[in-house]
């Protein structure tokens, strides 16, 4: 996953920024809920238009700081909570006309070069990536769940090539001593069969190992069923994905609300069901040349979005049945609380 990336440690640069406005149609008003703040991009440009109301959330804590200066200028208009998104449904949103979400599941500039998060290679001492509220860290995995464990981990949610070889020089070098970043970076690469001058030896594993501690795979698809629900007639959910298992995530969820007769509007529950998600582009947005031109991780971001046709609470779709292998993936994560 690559990141919403700042050109510069000063200037934040929200991929797709444009494209994300022109879906979600802020001017003409409403309550927008921005997912993933960070350092606030979509949220500022939301609140220009006089009419809207932005709540935003994020599970990283240090965006707090971020959240304060727009809340101080907002006041009435912006509210920020420290949560991760799939909690979405425990927002007080009774009375709030919920017209956007925006999910943006790229990293930024900040956390990836924040030494506390250890997300880069770079990084010394321990494995962390712990992006906030979370139960465990890299260290814990990597340093205690067995190799046949780490080897689906690194298979599935990094599709590492050589899983198993990774795998087991682990599982064999924390015998002798602690693994931290720098020595995995190196068991890495003794265990890689072929050399990838393109990219990064870690760069799947550190993938791998990031979504594995962040819950990332849960994380999304009970985002998207919360978000679906809390959505208002005419409203509109945009999702920005980076990489493939991600986007594969999305790409089905959105494509089984808006094709299959998924939700009853009448009772009883035989009566006849109708499609109220619609989705107007079968392929995805993606960055232009200009966009990546200056901002070169953009070229792997695709924005996919849905609008709810009906106000409707109650959705049925089969995507924790789709993806339960994944799920049973996260949940070696147990053993570590």
């Amino acid at each position: 996953m690559e990141a919403t990336i700042v050109s510069d440690n000063v200037k934040h640069y929200p991929v797709l920024l444009k494209e994300i406005i022109s879906v979600i149609t802020p001017q003409h008003g409403g309550t927008f809920i921005d997912c993933t703040f960070g350092q606030g991009g979509y949220t500022k440009e939301i609140l220009k238009y006089h009419n809207t109301r932005v709540i935003g959330i994020d599970r990283d804590s240090s965006t707090k700081i971020n959240a304060k200066k727009i809340e101080e200028k907002f006041f009435d208009r912006f509210f920020f909570k420290n949560l991760k998104f799939s909690k979405l449904n425990n927002l007080k949103l009774k009375n709030e006309n919920i017209k956007g979400i925006i999910f943006d599941l790229g990293y930024s500039f900040t956390q990836i070069k924040d030494p506390t998060k250890g997300l880069s290679f770079n990084s010394q001492g321990d494995l962390n990536m712990k992006m906030g509220l979370n139960d465990f860290s890299a260290n814990e995995v990597i340093n205690n769940l067995e190799d046949k464990e780490l080897e689906k981990i690194l298979k599935y949610f990094g599709d590492e090539n050589d899983a198993k070889a990774i795998s087991r020089n682990i599982v064999k070098e924390r015998q002798l001593k602690k693994i931290d970043t720098q020595e995995l970076i190196r068991i890495i690469e003794k265990s890689k069969r072929k050399k990838n001058y393109k990219i990064h030896s870690a760069t799947k594993t550190f993938q791998a190992l990031r979504i594995f501690v962040n819950k990332e795979i849960s994380e999304l698809i009970r985002g998207l069923i919360n978000s679906v629900k809390i959505l208002k007639k005419d409203g509109v959910l945009a999702v920005v994905t980076f990489h493939s298992l991600e986007d594969k995530i999305v790409k089905y969820f959105f494509r089984n609300l808006s094709e299959n007769k998924s939700v009853s509007r009448y009772e009883p529950k035989l009566a006849q069901k109708e499609i109220l998600f619609a989705m107007p582009l079968k392929k995805p947005i993606i960055a232009s040349e200009k966009e990546v031109k200056e901002n070169p991780p953009s070229r792997s971001a695709k924005l996919r979005y849905l609008i709810k046709q009906e106000d409707s609470y109650e959705i049925e779709s089969d995507i924790l049945k789709k993806f339960d292998y994944l799920l049973e993936i996260e949940n070696f994560g147990s053993k570590l609380w």
